[in-house]
């Protein structure tokens, strides 16, 4: 029982770090524009369906808001962002038809 709680915690924390290590990651490729990228991965995946991942670059959003004191967040870019990809994935459906 011990050591499934153990790898049960040794596996959130796995998780827990790959999403700080993403934030970073989009943070040193372009501070002021990681956190409108993230949401744009975020909107993205939950477009596509998967579910894991949407919850994965939220929480790499988050950081990115956490930890980035030049990360700009303009809600009215972050709205355009979730249009256009919500726009990118229906217009994607749509070619498959």
């Amino acid at each position: 029982m011990l050591a499934a709680l153990r790898r049960w915690v040794e596996n959130r924390r796995q998780i827990r770090r790959r999403w700080q290590a993403d934030a970073r990651r989009l943070i040193d490729r372009d501070e002021p524009s990681a956190y409108y990228e993230a949401q744009r991965l975020a909107t993205r995946s939950r477009a596509s369906g998967k579910a894991g991942e949407f919850i994965h670059w939220a929480k790499a959003e988050a950081e990115v808001a956490r930890i980035s004191p030049h990360a700009q967040m303009d809600l009215a870019v972050v709205q355009a962002i979730v249009d256009n990809e919500t726009r990118r994935a229906t217009d994607l459906r749509h070619q498959g038809d």
